[in-house]
């Protein structure tokens, strides 16, 4: 597992506030208001990842606010980009007021002032969110360009802001299976994605390194890759047209930021994965096998079950039945 989780609900009801507060502090100083402290409910994993951190939350409607003299008593000089998944928030930050709703990312700067408060007409509804804690000296973009940013609504739909949302949902929802070790290279690929969406935004990508784009490149590619799994016709060179890059350039991009791993060998892994989920759902006992390959872009059932045998050791058929059955 990677990252430590905290849950108000273990400690007595009287603390759970006290908690919450000092569990927000380990990042930055704020003081904390709630019409729930009394009865406060938060969950919180914490996943350090080199000098990134980058923590989930869920927690009853809340405000938050760092005041100028919180500023001066204790600056980490981090940014703090929070991606909102659920329920509203405002935010008075850096001169701008703005409201953020599901799928909006906003930045912070811990050297100024914030004013964080939960919106919305449902008064208990839970507010869940991913957040990004980094030092700034690690943003490879000038402070004056990332002030324009500070306190705006920006989009996690589209382009690299979708693929750093979808990389930070994936990255919590998979933490149970993560292990420390994973934690250096997690935390530099969530910079770089972070990086060359920021500099796409203000429009200075000429300010990244060649690094950083290389992996913001692989991500979006292993994006489209998980997207058209279903796709009889994906292939290297379809994928290598869909990023206007050549079939080499795509060969050489995996060889250096995926460990080794070839295209080919990452869509047979990802297709897999897939049909591994599948014949282990109770809802899809009844589908066919070979409906079960088809559906991931295996088109001929043998080979489908020849290439499952390869990686499991066992048939598609006797993996359902041992993941299907049930313990006396």
């Amino acid at each position: 597992m990677l990252g430590s989780v905290f849950r108000t609900a273990d400690v007595p009801a009287d603390n759970r506030f006290g908690y919450w507060w000092e569990l927000i502090g380990r990042t930055r100083s704020s003081e904390i208001i709630s019409a729930h402290a009394a009865d406060f409910w938060a969950e919180y994993r914490l996943m350090e990842l080199g000098p990134v951190a980058v923590w989930s939350a869920s927690f009853l409607p809340s405000r938050y606010r760092r005041s100028p003299r919180m500023v001066r008593q204790s600056d980490p000089e981090t940014y703090h980009l929070t991606l909102l998944l659920d329920g509203g928030l405002a935010l008075d930050h850096a001169g701008r007021t703005d409201t953020f709703g599901p799928r909006d990312l906003h930045l912070a700067d811990s050297s100024r002032p914030y004013d964080l408060r939960s919106t919305g007409d449902r008064e208990h509804h839970v507010v869940k969110g991913v957040a990004v804690d980094f030092p700034k000296a690690l943003l490879p973009l000038p402070p004056h360009r990332v002030r324009e940013l500070l306190g705006r609504g920006l989009s996690g739909r589209e382009g690299l802001g979708a693929l750093l949302t979808d990389f930070l949902v994936g990255l919590d929802r998979q933490a149970d299976t993560l292990q420390p070790s994973d934690a250096p290279r997690l935390g530099t690929v969530v910079l770089d994605l972070l990086s060359a969406w920021l500099a796409q935004v203000l429009d200075a990508e000429t300010a990244l390194s060649q690094e950083t784009r290389r992996v913001a490149t692989v991500e979006s590619i292993r994006a489209f890759i998980r997207q058209n799994l279903h796709d009889p016709e994906l292939s290297p060179p379809v994928i290598a047209a869909a990023h206007h890059i050549s079939l080499s350039y795509l060969h050489r991009l995996f060889q250096q930021q995926a460990q080794g791993e070839t295209v080919a060998a990452y869509i047979r892994s990802q297709r897999l994965e897939g049909a591994c989920r599948d014949l282990a759902s109770t809802s899809l006992r009844t589908t066919p096998i070979y409906a079960v390959a088809a559906r991931w872009g295996f088109l001929h059932a043998s080979d489908f079950t020849r290439t499952f045998r390869t990686a499991y050791g066992r048939s598609p058929k006797e993996y359902r039945l041992q993941a299907l059955s049930v313990p006396d």
